[in-house]
Order: structure tokens, then C-alpha cells, then sequence
């Protein structure tokens, strides 16, 4: 029997939790990078078939870093009441903990939280023990998004929760302290699969795009497909209050937003990674299982980086590609995001290309292996946005195992490498949660 693309070659899932201590080093590990770096994807149980890729019971992958050395590797899977065998409720009373965690992880006010979009967080430990649901002392009542954003300048973290039935989209707040303090609902037509948004100083950024679910498809993988008819948007909300303001777009979708700013004139500019109507759906039914998976992926035409620039004084929206490379998983220094930035890291086949948005130009570092979604590390008292390290979980295709490698990021060179006492399987996003070199 021919396994379905996600279950085979670099996605293919391991069967087991695994501890390892003392690994290898390459190079020379900064003692700067002193933390940990966890990484999280879809990881069905042996025997399982979820029938999406990104239906899959979510796995957490962590490297323990300290004063130049790679103290430990563990993988946990993150035990949601699914992945004990909830049942599914339904679009009329869905229940949020019986979703797989299995998109991102994060920290906020001391909490690490594994995250997927259609339910609520699962409060992890540092040593990936799962402590287990998280609503925020029951405030938060709606899915939360896995791509939250922190403001750099308050520490406020920003997020939203989408739904089958209404409200469809509701915008959430917290405070630097971990507390929910605002919930405000933000009118869309119909229910949408938003992946992203953004914020900027003043201003959140949502993306309403014509990715609806569909009832009919329950049941067959991820209930969502391609609708012509919803038409594609991009929405401008006060963070201050007040009604979000719609801007008419080419019909598009975004997985993953670069960054977004405001200019002198209140011109806002969002760069993300494009897909067409053709590189969604030969990508969705690739990674969903096709029969077919090499027709699907003839058909995809990939996706790349992409500039909406939004007038509120006109109302008028410029369009424009930024580059022709099909890539994904934008990245860039989280001390930026919101404000006006230079540089976005990217991944692309068996590399990093970083883009520099000022000029236009980029930076490819071939690595001869898939690499996962590159995270940025600044240093300490950088005084350059891209003063700092790269860290991606690097596999070869070939099947000899993983690394986390570490590239300078502003010039992609090498620094160093862990190797790890397996091989990952592709998965979604990570995060460094960095720590004091004293600290324990």
C-alpha cells in the first residue's frame, strides 16, 4: 500500500520519545546560546493516519544549549486530550482541548505554550512534560491562534481565535504579565482558515482570504477548500478601538507573514509569502494526501515573498512580488517586528535565503539538506537588526539523521552544529527560549 506524502521521506513520523545527553558539537557553540530551543510538528502515533499533515498529534523536539555545549536532545509528544482519545464534539461545541497542539511553541510571562490554531494552548514544562490545557484562568473562550505576536515594545501579546460558526474571528490581548485583558470581535463574512495576521504600532493587520471551511468535508483530513466566491481582503484595526477598515485584494493566500510597518504618512507595507490559487491547492492536496502527489506538486507553482502597501489616505492597495523563489516559513529579528525592518530569513529546497528588503537584494546559503524554519537569535547588545545566530533543524534526504545548525545570520556562515541522536521529521515552527548563562 502507498503511504499518503505525509506519512513517508522527510515528514515520515518516529515512533518513539527519546532522551540523549552530552551530543556532539561542531564548531563552536556561543556561549551566548545558552537556553532552549524547542520545535514543534505533527507526529502521528505508530499505526495512525490522521489524513492531513496538519492533523497530525503534535511532538516537540528540544536541544538544551549551555556555555558552548549541548547538554540534551528529548522529544514528547504533547499529550492533548485528542492524542488520549477525546472525542471530536463538532462545529456546533467543539471542545478546544481535544485538538492536537502541534503548530508552535512559545513563551509568555513565564509560560511555555504549544499552540495549534483550532483549539486551546497546552501548557508545557521546560523539559517538554505536558502540563495541559491553558485558558488563561478561563477568560479565553475561542481556538488560538499558533502565530501570536509579541510587541516588542510592550510586551503585550496579541493573538485571535478563528471558529466554524459565529463569531468567526475574535481579536485577543494580553497584558506582559500573562493576563487576558481584551477580547473584541471582528466581523468576517463566513469561516476562514487565517492562519497569520500581524500587528504594526498602531494597527493589527488581518488577512480574510477565500480558504473557507466546508462541512461537507468533515471527516476527509482538513476541512477546507478553495472558494472563488468569498473574495480575498486585507483588514486594517485600530489596536487603540474602533472599526477595521477593508482593503480589496488579488485573490491570494497567506500561510505565514515576513513583517509590518506604518510609515511618516500612515502608509502601512506587509511583506508575506504569496500563494495562487495553483500553488494552494497543488500544495494543500500534496500535503493532504493526494493520490498523486507528483501532479499536485507540478501544479503548485510554489509561493514567494510578496509587498501589499495599503493607503489610508486614498484607499488605494500597490501590489508586487518581491522575489520569483518558491519559498516559506518567513522570519526575522522579533526586536523588529511591527516596526520598520531590513531583513527577512527564508527557507527554500536545501536552503536559507535571507532577503534584505531595502534593497531588494538576497543571500542564499546552499546546505545540501532540508532545513526546517530558521529562528532568529539577537545578541547580546547587537547594534545591527541582524546581529545575532540562525538556528534550523537540518535533515539529509538521504536519511543519515538531523543536526540544529547554527549560521551567523548576517552573513549565513557557519558556527556551529549539535547533532542529533535521530532524525526529525518535518514540522512547523520553533522557538529559542534563552535564559541567563547563570541560570539553571
Amino acid at each position: 500500500m502507498n503511504l499518503p506524502d505525509y506519512l513517508t521521506g522527510l515528514k515520515a513520523p518516529v515512533p518513539d520519545e527519546v532522551d540523549a545527553v552530552d551530543l556532539p558539537v561542531t564548531g563552536t557553540l556561543p556561549p551566548e546560546l545558552t537556553g532552549r530551543y524547542f520545535r514543534n510538528g505533527p507526529n502521528p502515533l505508530p499505526g495512525q493516519d490522521p489524513g492531513h499533515w496538519f492533523a497530525g498529534a503534535g511532538m516537540l523536539h528540544g536541544v538544551r544549549l549551555r556555555d558552548g555545549r549541548a547538554e540534551w536532545y528529548r522529544n514528547r509528544w504533547v499529550r492533548t486530550r485528542e492524542l488520549e482519545g477525546a472525542p471530536f464534539v463538532g462545529p456546533d461545541g467543539v471542545d478546544l482541548t481535544a485538538t492536537p497542539a502541534n503548530t508552535s511553541v512559545i513563551r509568555h510571562a513565564g509560560r511555555i505554550l504549544a499552540l495549534v490554531e483550532t483549539g486551546l494552548p497546552y501548557e508545557m514544562t521546560p523539559e517538554l512534560d505536558t502540563v495541559g490545557p491553558y485558558d488563561f484562568g478561563g477568560r479565553l473562550t475561542t481556538a488560538m491562534t499558533a502565530h501570536p505576536k509579541t510587541d516588542p515594545v510592550t510586551g503585550e501579546l496579541h493573538f485571535f481565535g478563528y471558529g466554524f460558526v459565529p463569531p468567526y474571528l475574535t481579536y485577543h490581548r494580553l497584558s506582559a504579565a500573562g493576563e487576558l485583558v481584551e477580547s473584541r470581535v471582528v466581523d468576517v463574512p463566513g469561516p476562514t482558515m487565517i492562519h497569520d495576521f500581524t500587528i504594526t504600532e498602531h494597527h493589527v493587520i488581518w488577512l480574510d482570504l477565500p480558504v473557507v471551511f466546508d462541512m461537507n468535508l468533515l471527516g476527509s483530513g482538513m476541512p477546507y477548500r478553495w472558494d472563488d466566491a468569498y473574495g480575498a481582503r486585507l483588514g486594517v484595526m485600530p489596536r487603540d478601538g474602533g472599526e477595521t477598515r477593508w482593503y480589496p485584494i488579488d485573490p491570494c493566500y497567506v500561510f505565514h507573514v515576513g513583517n509590518a510597518c506604518e510609515d511618516a504618512e500612515g502608509r502601512i507595507t506587509l511583506d508575506a509569502v504569496r500563494y495562487t490559487r495553483a500553488g494552494f491547492t497543488g500544495s494543500w492536496g500534496r500535503i493532504g494526501g493526494a493520490p498523486d502527489p507528483a501532479a499536485a506538486a507540478a501544479a503548485s507553482g510554489g509561493a514567494s515573498l510578496y509587498r501589499w502597501t495599503l493607503d489610508p489616505a486614498t484607499g488605494a492597495v500597490k501590489e508586487e512580488p518581491l522575489d520569483d523563489r518558491n519559498v516559506e516559513f518567513p522570519t526575522l529579528n522579533d526586536e523588529r517586528l511591527g516596526r520598520a525592518s531590513r531583513f527577512l530569513y527564508t527557507v527554500t529546497g536545501d536552503a536559507i535565503v535571507k532577503y534584505d528588503t531595502r534593497t531588494g537584494g538576497s543571500h542564499v546559503r546552499d546546505l545540501g539538506r532540508s532545513p526546517g524554519e530558521a529562528v532568529f537569535v539577537p545578541a547580546a547588545d547587537a547594534r545591527a537588526e541582524d546581529a545575532g545566530w540562525l538556528l534550523s533543524i537540518v535533515t539529509d534526504r538521504a536519511g543519515d539523521g538531523s543536526e540544529l545548525l547554527v549560521l551567523d545570520a548576517a552573513e549565513l556562515e557557519f558556527v556551529a552544529s549539535v547533532r542529533l541522536p535521530r532524525r526529525v521529521p518535518a514540522g512547523f515552527h520553533g522557538n529559542w527560549l534563552g535564559e541567563s548563562a547563570s541560570r539553571s
